[in-house]
């Protein structure tokens, strides 16, 4: 029986416990949603530091420093040499190898400070970025605050830092030995590429945490699927191409020809084969190198403008914003690149072209979800 109500309440109102004991929501809400905001910052702040990363491992190679540090010791090399015996025995072993033998002999002490402390803040950002992810997974894991389906998923970014790890090594060691003034160019491109597929992670899962289960499953019914494949491949290509920048990062070969749109004032530049065996050519010979990267730059921003003009005809006005700003950031990444060969690849304009690729598959990520997960909107085109 209820109690007692006022004269004044309105007809049909529900009593205060009634409206309490209403279910707030579905099924899919019932599930385990944990902290779901919480992470999103945790991943956010981690997304921070792979960018840090990323600019900190350029501005290293553009100083030559990648090779002042020829040991790996992943616990004890955390603390740098502490006093005059310890840098001269650091020291002694950076003379020992090629680069300082070929190209660096007598060298001073404090030059060899300066490189071994851009290497050495490239290794230590590379611990703190481990402890962070390490602090934060358990913590979530331990509150049992991560979302069901979750766990993998954030356990994959530890494995994958970890092994990043390794293969910075694996690069660094290349350049030790014979007579090899830097590191292989193709274990660059592995360490670099790896960055990037850890950062696009990280992205993917910032937007998707963004977002509740029971908008995304709905988002799902209408995905727009031909659009998401274009997406999808090019995506698939700024990689590449992504890839064959770290080539051409490796080599110097955005310091020589430093013309444009022509290579010594041909299509082709001089002797792209000269190098023995062949193969060895796409890999080490800077203007072969520096040609297909412009090759594929121009591909990128051609088939970069047909997924632009696909993207026209859909009827979401969040995706065809998000894929307005791929193309912006398309033209703008070529110019960049355009601007780093003709001032012969200063670090000033190396870097920018670096963050520009950083920020251009951020972007094509973020596209590549939102045709996959539309945002829903009202007739009038305003967000729900």
């Amino acid at each position: 029986m209820s109690g007692k109500r006022s004269i004044f309440e309105e007809v049909g109102a529900e009593p205060a416990k009634a409206r309490a004991a209403l279910p707030k929501g579905g099924m899919i809400d019932a599930g385990k949603r944990g902290a779901r905001g919480g992470i999103r910052l945790w991943l956010m702040l981690l997304f921070a530091l792979v960018l840090v990363m990323i600019v900190v491992g350029g501005l290293t190679r553009l100083t030559d420093s990648g090779l002042s540090i020829t040991e790996w010791r992943p616990v004890t090399g955390a603390l740098p040499p502490m006093d005059a015996a310890s840098w001269q025995a650091e020291f002694e072993k950076y003379q020992a190898i090629p680069e300082y033998q070929l190209q660096n002999k007598g060298m001073s002490l404090a030059e060899f400070q300066f490189i071994y402390w851009w290497e050495w803040g490239h290794r230590q950002l590379g611990r703190v970025i481990g402890l962070v992810w390490a602090l934060g997974f358990l913590g979530f894991l331990a509150a049992r605050q991560i979302p069901r389906g979750w766990t993998a998923r954030l356990a994959l970014l530890g494995v994958l830092g970890g092994a990043q790890g390794a293969i910075g090594w694996w690069m660094v060691s290349s350049g030790l030995g014979g007579e090899r003034l830097d590191v292989a160019s193709y274990r660059l491109a592995t360490h670099l590429g790896l960055a990037f597929v850890i950062l696009g992670l990280i992205a993917w899962y910032v937007f998707a945490l963004g977002r509740d289960e029971r908008e995304m499953l709905q988002a799902r019914r209408a995905r727009e699927t031909g659009l998401a494949r274009l997406a999808t491949a090019l995506a698939a290509l700024a990689f590449v191409q992504i890839l064959i920048g770290a080539l051409v990062a490796g080599i110097d070969a955005g310091r020589n020809y430093t013309d444009w749109p022509l290579m010594a004032g041909a299509f082709l530049p001089p002797t792209p084969f000269e190098i023995e065996p062949l193969w060895r050519n796409f890999f080490e010979n800077d203007g072969l190198v520096q040609f297909i990267h412009r090759m594929v730059g121009y591909l990128l921003l051609a088939f970069g403008i047909h997924v632009w003009v696909r993207s026209r005809r859909s009827p979401n006005g969040q995706t065809r914003f998000r894929f307005n700003a791929v193309l912006a950031m398309l033209v703008l990444q070529m110019v960049l690149g355009i601007a780093t060969v003709l001032y012969g690849a200063p670090w000033q304009a190396a870097i920018l072209h670096q963050i520009g690729a950083v920020a251009l598959w951020v972007l094509l990520l973020r596209a590549r979800f939102v045709a996959q997960f539309p945002i829903f909107q009202s007739v009038r085109g305003t967000v729900r």
